[in-house]
């Protein structure tokens, strides 16, 4: 059987990165570091740690861009990379964050000029997601943002397909109830 292979389009860059050359590592950061970043907010939920994670986790592709065979697209091996290190980062995580001051939600949306519902709907979900314990988020994130099945969030993560299974179920109810609440920010 014959084994295919995807036909990159910014393979000419990948190609350059492999001889080293400096700046064809710096057009490929430029061309995946802002997606790959929103990644890894999603799963570890603090600005800082992503940032981190993201050079982290480009600098061990750039370290093991000899592994990359093509047979997906630069972004779909990059973003295993990513998620991989985003997870190693909360694995690490030892401190809890604790919200100094919370106010009610019609401050927040006063104060944040909210113009429509919608908007207001989507930053209350993305509130809601951020209030959730670093497992329900991750395996929520992985499943309903990132596109990930239960069998390659079981993988990732080195749980069992069914635990995945009830984390996401879990993470659903647990937002839901947050969702119910007012909305308060720290």
């Amino acid at each position: 059987m014959e084994t295919l292979s995807y036909q990159d389009v910014n393979r000419h860059v990948i190609d350059r990165c492999r001889n080293g050359e400096n700046r064809a590592q710096y057009e490929l950061y430029k061309l995946y570091s802002k997606a790959m970043f929103n990644v890894c907010m999603r799963i570890t939920n603090d600005y800082a740690e992503a940032e981190d994670v993201l050079q982290e986790a480009f600098i061990s592709a750039f370290k093991n861009l000899h592994t990359y065979k093509a047979e997906a697209s630069f972004g779909s091996w990059l973003k295993k990379i990513v998620v991989n290190a985003a997870i190693n980062a909360i694995r690490r995580r030892r401190a809890e964050l604790v919200p100094i001051d919370e106010r009610l939600a019609g401050e927040i949306a006063d104060e944040q000029g909210y113009d429509d519902d919608t908007e207001w709907q989507a930053d209350k979900v993305r509130r809601a997601i951020q209030k959730l314990p670093d497992g329900y988020r991750v395996v929520l994130s992985l499943y309903l943002l990132e596109g990930y099945d239960h069998a390659e969030i079981g993988e990732v993560l080195d749980i069992t397909e069914s635990t995945s299974k009830s984390q996401y179920s879990r993470a659903k109810k647990k937002l839901i109830e947050l969702m119910r609440e007012p909305l308060l920010v720290a």
